[in-house]
């Protein structure tokens, strides 16, 4: 706690008559817990009978958290004075079942029962009006995102500077231009502003635990997830029962604007539940590209002979370990593909410059210049309390003052210096963790984060706009793959397809195991063998799973918990495999709707949105899958004269265009 008054009342304005006020004393406390500080007041009396005080002109819906339905607000009562202010309004955290309303009437709640007590995070603050000065008690009114205003806060025992000096250690608050007694709070481009845009709740609170902790929730084990769910549609009575799944995904549907899963509804996609993609081809991998095979491929300026090459047996087996330091620099676009030995040489030394000129930048700001710079000191305290929870049961970063997390924080914050508009997001420091243990050079690790950054920056922005568009794509590659499991998903409210939104936004980091994690990673770097490739991972993932999901009837809850309990349980080689797979499923197919392949970057002129016939007068050509399978199966062939194995044969001919 460190902040604590009493004699802070409520005054609810809500009595019979209009100039009668009901007082509620309570405790004003500022809490500091381990990811966040909150703001808790609660009444001395908790046995206040709610239907004393509540009246007529209110919500008249029970809400949680304080958060009120723009939409169902009712208009106040014509007796009601004009001078009556809406930080007065009255919220209570009774029930989540809204009660019928009637006109003139006034509003009990289910049992009768209250709790005043009401708690939010500063994440959720948006502004602070204060009191005139000189004019009674101090008093404050704290309003949260989406314009919810809480009751005002009034100071009866000394008055209201000493919290505002508290609050500012934590969030910046700058005077409104607009409105001199109004605070605003300075906002940061952090996950917890991202999960305001893609979760967005105008009703009931909803996922309010989620947004809290975005980092905890989102990165941790979905389980908790599903309970912050639950506990936000529980009523206050625990005989009560849980609110329908299917509520709780109507509302999750109200409350993701511009998130239009279900392509049922779009033009043209009736068409795609009704292709038939064939049966999936075998797929086998190779051995990890070699030291010997990657040197066998330069010429004697260190220069890559064929690029193409190396990226399909990247693609078809990974890296040794030992030539990930070098070859990942190629992948992440930190060295050019055509380079020479001494052009990478003068490279590196411009950029170990450049990396520690901006690391100067941070390390020279004095404690008193980061005072007065609130975005550099949030940066860094997310930056501190993640770093110290980041893979630290691997050996890199065990163990106190580890000098791999001392790197693994001075890359962060430089990154901030190098790209100050989004600085630090949560999740970032996951990307960065394996690149730093193969590089084990702190200027080689934060370029080739740099470059990863440049793929992920969408997933981290503030709007979040990167994670819509792939959870929509998503969904539209699965329903071409199996409609019918995107039906029943839909039937268990669960066809929005969040579920997977970990593992798009830091690429499967906890999904897999750390080695795996390496061997994904390169496999993806190399683009092949279309664009999007992670989401046909996520299709692959799913569809291993979903005989289990549907066999078992898993409801909204299952289905949830089911996922969760995947993390590091997949095999990273058997996935890979289906995936590529799933890939040459669709890039064989002659009638891909035309969304699809836009998704995945397939070029083919008998493409078109509404086709239905199949047939292909044309003999276009796949433009990018042919070229990569049949210049990794034709030599085998070619080599040993003869007829491969079933298995080769199938992969071979499966991806010849008919």
């Amino acid at each position: 706690v460190v902040y604590e008054q009493d004699g802070v009342f409520i005054h609810s304005s809500c009595g019979k008559n209009d100039d009668q006020d009901s007082l509620i004393a309570g405790i004003l406390r500022v809490i500091e817990k381990e990811n966040e500080v909150v703001v808790d007041w609660r009444p001395l009396d908790e046995t206040l009978d709610a239907s004393n005080i509540l009246c007529a002109g209110k919500d008249s819906s029970s809400v949680v958290e304080w958060t009120q339905t723009p939409k169902e607000k009712c208009s106040r009562g014509a007796d009601r004075p004009s001078s009556y202010e809406a930080e007065w309004d009255m919220v209570t955290t009774v029930s989540f079942k809204k009660k019928p309303h009637s006109n003139g009437d006034a509003t009990t709640h289910a049992n009768g029962e209250s709790k005043w007590s009401f708690l939010f995070s500063l994440t959720d603050l948006k502004s602070i009006k204060q009191n005139k000065k000189g004019m009674g008690w101090s008093y404050l009114v704290f309003c949260l995102k989406d314009d919810v205003k809480l009751p005002a806060l009034h100071f009866h025992r000394g008055d209201s500077k000493l919290l505002i000096k508290c609050l500012e250690k934590h969030v910046a608050l700058d005077e409104s231009p607009d409105h001199e007694r109004v605070l605003l709070v300075k906002t940061q481009k952090s996950l917890s502003q991202s999960f305001e845009n893609l979760l967005d709740e105008p009703s009931y609170g909803l996922l309010q635990k989620l947004k809290r902790d975005p980092y905890t929730v989102t990165m941790g084990r979905f389980s908790k997830v599903t309970n912050y769910i639950f506990d936000s549609f529980r009523l206050s009575d625990p005989s009560n029962q849980r609110r329908p799944p299917s509520e709780m995904a109507d509302l999750i549907h109200d409350t993701i604007p511009g998130l239009k899963i279900n392509q049922q509804e779009e033009p043209g996609f009736e068409v795609i539940t009704r292709i038939d993609l064939g049966k999936q081809p075998e797929v086998s991998r190779r051995e990890p590209v070699s030291v010997e095979e990657w040197a066998k491929n330069m010429d004697s300026e260190g220069r890559i002979l064929d690029v193409d090459y190396i990226k399909r047996s990247i693609f078809k087996g990974g890296l040794s370990h030992t030539l990930r330091k070098e070859a990942w620099k190629f992948l992440l676009g930190y060295f050019p593909w055509n380079s020479s030995k001494e052009e990478r040489a003068n490279l590196q030394k411009r950029k170990t410059d450049e990396y520690f000129r901006m690391k100067l930048q941070w390390k020279s700001v004095s404690e008193e210049q980061e005072k007065r710079n609130s975005r550099l000191r949030d940066y860094r305290s997310l930056i501190e309390k993640d770093v110290n929870r980041t893979d630290r049961t691997n050996k890199f970063y065990e163990g106190e003052d580890n000098p791999g997390l001392i790197l693994l924080h001075d890359i962060l914050m430089t990154y901030c210096m190098y790209d100050f508009d989004l600085g630090y997001v949560q999740g970032m420091s996951d990307l960065l963790s394996p690149v730093l243990y193969v590089m084990e050079n702190e200027v080689d690790a934060f370029w080739c984060f740099v470059s990863y950054m440049d793929q992920m920056h969408q997933n981290f922005e503030e709007q979040m706009q990167g994670m819509k568009t792939q959870l929509i794509q998503l969904s539209t590659l699965l329903r071409l793959l199996d409609s019918g499991f995107c039906s029943y998903l839909e039937s268990q409210d669960s066809g929005y397809l969040y579920f997977c939104f970990r593992w798009l936004l830091i690429r499967f980091k906890r999904e897999f195991s750390f080695q795996d994690i390496l061997r994904l990673w390169e496999v993806m770097w190399t683009e092949l063998p279309c664009q999007n490739f992670h989401l046909l991972l996520c299709c692959a993932i799913l569809e291993s799973e979903k005989q289990q999901i549907m066999d078992k009837h898993y409801d909204f809850n299952d289905i949830l918990k089911h996922i969760n309990e995947l993390s590091m349980k997949i095999d990273v080689e058997y996935i890979l495999c289906k995936a590529e797979a799933i890939s040459m499923q669709m890039m064989n197919c002659k009638e891909l709707p035309q969304a699809v392949s836009e998704i995945l970057g397939i070029e083919s002129s008998s493409v078109t949105p509404d086709s239905d016939t199949g047939e292909d007068e044309s003999g276009a050509e796949l433009s990018c899958p042919t070229s990569l399978y049949q210049s990794v199966s034709t030599p085998v062939i070619a080599a040993n004269g003869t007829q491969d194995s079933p298995q080769q044969m199938s992969e071979t001919q499966s991806l010849t265009p008919a």
